[in-house]
């Protein structure tokens, strides 16, 4: 197992830059400067590569002083000082200058690393339309018959046709298109992107009319999401010429629709933006993306091989910039979109319960009232579920089954929850019943073992099972998300039901989706009692009391944290990546909560018991996908259920001995 050290890099992190630089129209030596400044600022802040405006090197202004031999001389030189600092910075750069070849001037972007300009894409679609008519002073790239070019000592590759490929970056590969390029019905990004580029440079120089920033900003999110890879888009700064129009100096880091960075626009000092994109990521994403990987691209390119700077080693280097990176990644940070979000997943609950109590012709239902989280959730869905179909709620038949281990503060939140929702409630109580069982089956009582527990779990699920015979119905499941993954659900008990309404939601949505309800929803009394049921301790209630009621057996406790093994789940399956990988990030958002010992100790857990449960999520039943993860076998994953966690166990065994031995 190797011992590489956990750095963003070598996690597949990309730290980035998008810069507006201050400049002055036609000071060549002014824009170097500040370019090669900016360059130093972006590599101290541990940034690998920095993307400029289009013809930043000039400015995109000059107008008829493109025509300028000196103009354009001193534009080359100022590439190859720039291609010099850059390298004596280690970091990569894209800056745009107009470039003569065979009498015919191209406005170009240059791709500079390791001290040598990598090549050079000329912009195709020229602009006819506004107030900087660019044909009257550049060619298309549709009209240049050369492939390389010299540049003082070095050949180098010309074209719209170049795809840059870093050699110590596994899966970093990037394609230019310039401004304009992105408008056309068919930007050359996509074409780029299907042939294997994950990042997207334009160098731009689109000027600001009202309204103009927000439509920019969604083109740039739906290329970047459409080509599932990163864009970066640098604009042209305020220090452009204003004779008729203005720019703003909008700079974008958007990765597969996420907005990572973004500057402020209207500044005339030099403006960055700075973001860590997530190279493997994108490469998992088009993996599992069929439409994607089944496209072709139309054109050939070329693959031009680089060597990628690795980024300087500082404390802000080691810090990732990802806006998107919580704690609770099924549950968004912002309250108006967590409460837009909840919504939507109560509808689709609901929704899908109801289309199959329609189906089956169905009126009644039974349900386990356990005054706990999941359960409520399941019946405020399966309430909303009736009111869709406008059928009675006493059709609702919600049984609460007190054992060894009942609390009177879940069953007393139970009985009010019931009374205030107007739905049918009865009282079950299990113990005779299993302690009959353990008699018949020859188990002391007082060994509270797994047998003890999962007794109780079967004989609640007899019970909710035989009473949906009984009134015709079908028994509405209540175990989550999460609980599915873990395998904490008792085979063939709360395991199993005739329909699982939280089979898409995780334990830390549940949560929220309850105190959603309680604000957004209801009020007085049902109100308060979904309030109290979201502040219960979490616990199956299986074991008997301490003290004074006291309740001693918390899930938590025993396997964990969920808000980490949400965070596992989210990363494990939905972008499939490596523990060394989750772990890092896991440290990076619990650091001050959790040590990297606690984390890596659950994280050992989670795939333990995500492996052995296999066969526990093979069985399960129907219920609706809410979420871009599901575990359901019949859709989104599909795992052999004595599938080996050894692969995944030795890394994390691995990372162990790399963290004792610090």
């Amino acid at each position: 197992m190797s011992q590489e050290a956990l750095t963003p890099a070598s996690l597949g992190f990309l730290r980035v830059a998008a810069v507006a630089p201050e400049l002055q129209v036609a000071n060549i030596r002014y824009n170097t400067r500040v370019i090669i400044d900016s360059l130093q600022q972006a590599a101290a802040r541990g940034c690998q590569l920095a993307l400029f405006p289009e013809l930043c090197i000039t400015g995109y202004t000059c107008a008829d002083l493109f025509y300028q031999s000196l103009l354009q001389q001193q534009a080359r030189e100022a590439l190859l000082e720039i291609a010099e600092a850059a390298g004596e910075a280690q970091i990569a750069a894209v800056v745009g200058l107009p470039f003569e070849i065979g009498g015919k001037l191209y406005n170009c972007a240059a791709l500079v690393s390791d001290y040598s300009v990598q090549g050079i894409v000329p912009k195709t679609y020229l602009p006819t339309n506004n107030e900087y008519y660019e044909e009257r002073w550049f060619t298309s790239a549709r009209d240049c018959p050369l492939d390389v070019i010299q540049l003082a000592d070095q050949t180098v590759p010309f074209g719209t046709d170049l795809l840059f490929s870093a050699l110590n970056f596994p899966g970093c590969i990037m394609g230019i298109e310039v401004c304009e390029d992105l408008w056309a019905v068919q930007p050359p990004s996509g074409e780029m992107a299907l042939a294997g580029a994950t990042v997207l440079l334009n160098p731009s120089a689109s000027d600001e009319v009202l309204g103009k920033a927000d439509y920019r900003r969604g083109l740039v999110q739906q290329q970047a999401a459409r080509c599932l890879a990163a864009y970066l888009y640098a604009g042209a700064s305020p220090g452009e010429s204003t004779t008729d129009i203005v720019f703003s100096g909008h700079c974008m880091i958007n990765e597969n629709g996420i907005m990572l960075a973004e500057t402020e626009r209207f500044h005339f000092s030099t403006q960055m933006a700075v973001a860590d994109i997530d190279v493997q990521r994108m490469n998992h994403e088009r993996l599992r993306n069929s439409s994607f990987s089944a496209a072709l691209p139309n054109q050939s390119y070329r693959n031009i091989p680089f060597n990628l700077p690795m980024g300087a080693a500082t404390a802000e280097a080691e810090t990732l910039l990802r806006p998107d990176l919580s704690p609770t990644p099924f549950v968004p940070a912002n309250p108006a979109q967590r409460a837009r979000h909840c919504q939507e997943i109560f509808h689709l609950q609901a929704v899908g319960l109801a289309k199959r109590l329609k189906h089956t012709g169905v009126t009644h239902v039974t349900l386990g009232l356990s005054g706990g989280l999941d359960s409520t959730l399941a019946l405020l869905v399966t309430q909303q579920a009736f009111e869709i179909l406008k059928l009675k709620r006493e059709g609702i038949v919600a049984i609460t089954m007190p054992g060894f281990g009942t609390t009177s503060r879940t069953l007393n939140n139970a009985e009010q929850l019931a009374k205030s929702l107007g739905i049918t409630l009865q009282q079950i109580p299990i113990k005779e019943a299993v302690l009959q069982h353990f008699k018949d089956i020859g188990h002391d009582p007082n060994v509270h073992d797994i047998t003890y527990e999962n007794a109780q779990a079967r004989e609640r699920t007899q019970i909710l099972m035989d009473m949906a015979n009984q009134i015709g119905g079908l028994m509405v499941g209540t175990g989550d998300l999460s609980e599915m993954a873990l395998g904490w659900c008792t085979y063939n008990a709360d395991h199993m039901s005739m329909y699982h309404v939280n089979a898409g939601v995780p334990k830390t949505l549940v949560r929220y989706l309850i105190e959603w309800s309680a604000d957004s929803v209801y009020s007085g009394t049902t109100a308060e009692v979904l309030r109290d049921i979201s502040a219960t301790p979490i616990s199956p209630e299986l074991l008997p009391l301490g003290e004074n009621d006291a309740l001693l057996q918390e899930t938590e406790a025993t396997i964990g944290p969920y808000v980490l093994h949400d965070f596992f789940l989210f990363y494990a399956v939905r972008h499939a990546f490596a523990p060394r990988k989750i772990f890092w990030l896991a440290c990076q958002v619990f650091k001050a909560h959790h040590t990297p010992a606690e984390i890596l100790d659950w994280l050992r857990t989670f795939y333990q018991r995500f492996f052995a449960s296999q066969f526990k999520r093979s069985a399960m039943p129907d219920g609706p996908k809410v979420g871009s993860v599901a575990l359901s076998p019949r859709g989104d994953w599909r795992m052999p259920s004595d599938a080996s966690s050894a692969l995944w166990i030795q890394e994390i065994d691995a990372l162990k001995e790399q963290l004792d031995h610090k």
